[in-house]
């Protein structure tokens, strides 16, 4: 007994010293914390050239497959999708014949032995302009293929494209994900957001790629092809700002082509998810949205239950994602809130403990830009991500980084969701650095409208700035903000902590640096979701009774567990 006291008393001691490096959601609320944006680095930059090494086409017959990515389907399925042909730009635009070569992938657990080969669909779109000066665009072949029968946590190898020209890709190889399982998680979820293609995304994906995770998670905003006129040119920072009298938001697609091939070397070899942001919209004459981002990316909408690709969910080991449409009907009486609610009834926080949802625009945010712009989209949806406990909330949109105390209808509440704001991906439109609070800087009521949706009634701010539209000073559901471009990493370590990090590009060459770093803590028996409430109250329990035999009990076992761990104490994680 006594060396069991020992035991506890030097884990709590180690526990507490590691709490002093690394907080815990469990510390907060935090007072907030502004670093302001660094003068003696660059606001952003130009993109990249189109003839870029890692934008151009590569010198090999246009049947050969490029821009190829991996997308998770089911736990034992995967999406590998690429494009061949040659994309055409001009007037007079004919598309290219989906059914003139195949779709097939060829994979195995072996180098250079595929025991299984699969086929799938080919598609192509065009995006069409009919103003005078303006250019068409068709794209190459889209090949989406579904491969299944994979195990978990295993490596496979494969070559995508048509074997009768002959013209298949080099060998690559993925692992796979481990089963939905509460003991089992990936490695590590890499989240970025409004990404473009200039210099500063080079770094993003650069030093994300360094991080080797075995999922990526991208929140919208991807190619900024409509800052763009429909010829090309030069990318503008503001495009209604720089081509007033253009008839339509113009877009130059090739730019996509662009993105696809520099992400290849990410995409091809770990899975990417999506979700649409506002420039995805790329509206076209005939009323036509989205048609890019619809065609070019694969999803398990209906694996999901789902009837659209602008919201789907899928498991990743012992977490349960959800991405959400911010651009489609979101009001409660809509497809996508119904989806909503069928998906997150369904969710067994036994086999999946953590639930995170993702979406393009945050909810909460006290930058200037875009403040309050989803205000609509919040009043909606946010009582149903807090009444099924959803843990974490990314978000993109606003170009900085943001992470908020635990907050539930702009109330501090230990069982709201950690909500994070990671649009700091490196885009043309450059780094926010205007807070609202900032004297001169809070946007009128009426500034921030979104580009697709209604208006609805604003959140005036209560506490200290009641009945003001903006706080005087940093809020207080504002954990920490920045003005810097860089990425995430959630590591989830077990079925209640997870380690989160931020890092920024300018750290890219510091070992061991980070910009904001903090282990989220779930409380499942204190912040029940509203399923397992239900199941408490059809089985007769009491939802506020916790035995005072348990909690000892389980902290016992706990400092005993974590004494044995080695080389450090934050569950597995090597600091």
């Amino acid at each position: 007994m006594t060396l069991l006291i020992m035991i506890t008393l030097t884990s709590i001691s180690l526990l507490l010293a590691a709490a002093e490096t690394i907080p815990t959601t469990l510390d907060g609320p935090f007072k907030p914390l502004t670093r302001r944006f660094e003068p003696s680095l660059r606001r952003g930059s130009d993109d990249l050239p189109m003839d870029h090494p890692r934008l151009r086409k590569r010198n090999v017959s246009s049947d050969f497959p490029e821009q190829i990515a991996l997308a998770l389907s089911t736990p034992t399925s995967m999406w590998v999708s690429w494009v061949t042909g040659d994309a055409i730009v001009g007037k007079d635009v004919k598309p290219l014949d989906p059914s003139s070569i195949a779709s097939e992938v060829w994979y195995g657990k072996e180098k250079g032995n595929y025991l299984l080969k699969k086929k799938g669909n080919a598609t192509v779109y065009s995006q069409l302009y009919p103003f005078d000066g303006l250019l068409n665009y068709t794209s190459g072949i889209i090949h989406h293929v579904l491969i299944d029968g994979l195990e978990p946590e295993t490596r496979y190898y494969y070559r995508c494209g048509d074997s009768s020209v002959p013209a298949m890709s080099e060998e690559i190889s993925f692992e796979t994900l481990p089963l939905p399982s509460k003991d089992a998680y990936p490695h590590r979820i890499a989240f970025v957001g409004d990404l473009g293609l200039t210099s500063n995304t080079t770094t993003t994906i650069d030093h994300l790629m360094e991080n080797d995770p075995s999922l990526v998670i991208i929140v919208g905003d991807l190619t900024y092809a409509n800052q763009y006129r429909t010829i090309g040119g030069k990318g503008v920072p503001c495009f209604s700002c720089s081509f007033p009298d253009a008839p339509i938001r113009e877009t130059y697609q090739p730019r996509w082509d662009a993105w696809g091939r520099f992400m290849e070397p990410l995409t091809s070899k770990v899975p990417t998810m999506v979700i649409e942001g506002n420039h995805e919209i790329e509206p076209q004459a005939s009323g036509i949205t989205f048609k890019s981002y619809s065609e070019r990316f694969a999803v398990p909408a209906s694996e999901s239950g789902s009837n659209s690709n602008f919201y789907y969910s899928f498991d990743a080991g012992g977490v349960h994602f959800v991405m959400l449409g911010a651009y489609v009907d979101y009001n409660n009486t809509g497809l996508q809130y119904a989806w909503l609610k069928e998906d997150l009834s369904k969710v067994d926080r036994a086999v999946t403990p953590w639930l995170v949802a993702t979406m393009h625009p945050p909810w909460y945010n006290s930058y200037s830009s875009h403040y309050q712009e989803f205000e609509c989209m919040r009043q909606e949806m946010e009582e149903l991500l807090y009444q099924y406990r959803v843990d974490i909330v990314f978000a993109g949109h606003v170009h900085a980084y943001e992470r908020m105390n635990r907050i539930y209808n702009y109330t501090l509440d230990p069982c709201g969701p950690v909500y994070i704001t990671i649009g700091d991906g490196g885009n043309i439109e450059k780094v926010d650095v205007d807070f609202a609070d900032d004297p001169g800087k809070c946007p009128s009521p009426g500034d921030n409208i979104p580009e697709i949706g209604g208006s609805c009634p604003l959140n005036y701010t209560s506490g200290p700035a009641k009945g003001k539209f903006c706080w005087d000073r940093q809020p207080d559901w504002s954990a920490f903000r920045e003005s810097s471009f860089g990425h995430g990493i959630l590591e989830v370590m077990n079925s209640t902590h997870a380690l989160w990090t931020w890092q920024r590009n300018q750290d890219v060459y510091k070992e061991d640096s980070y910009g904001d770093q903090i282990y989220i803590v779930r409380q499942p028996t204190i912040c029940i979701s509203r399923e397992a409430d239900e199941g408490r109250e059809k089985s007769g329990g009491d939802k506020s009774r916790v035995s005072s035999i348990t909690i000892p009990m389980f902290i016992c076992i706990f400092f005993i567990c974590l004494a044995c761990t080695s080389r450090s104490i934050v569950f597995g994680h090597d600091i």
